[in-house]
């Protein structure tokens, strides 16, 4: 049961991620949502099994890594821009 409320939190991440696409710090926090809800997930299931746990450690690092990467993303859009719309804002014009 507790499996599938973690995926739950995954799905609904998710969906907000879809949904919520034109804020990138409304991104950012699903991405972060669906990061958490996953690495319940992966505890449970490896408790369950009883293995390892250091595959979750490479998990969390990887997930702290992509947080301050969107941050930086965040602040750069802030002070290029001004806002954090993507519809605003061209790639092919940076």
């Amino acid at each position: 049961m507790l499996a599938l409320i973690y995926l739950l939190g995954v799905v609904i991440g998710s969906w907000g991620l879809v949904y919520k696409h034109k804020h990138l710090l409304v991104m950012l926090l699903m991405i972060e949502f669906c990061v958490v809800n996953l690495f319940g997930l992966m505890f449970f299931m490896f408790s369950l099994m009883e293995m390892d746990m250091f595959f979750m450690m490479v998990f969390l690092t990887l997930g702290v890594c992509e947080g301050g990467l969107g941050l930086g993303i965040l602040v750069l859009m802030f002070c290029m821009f001004g806002n954090d719309y993507f519809f605003l804002v061209s790639l092919l014009e940076c």
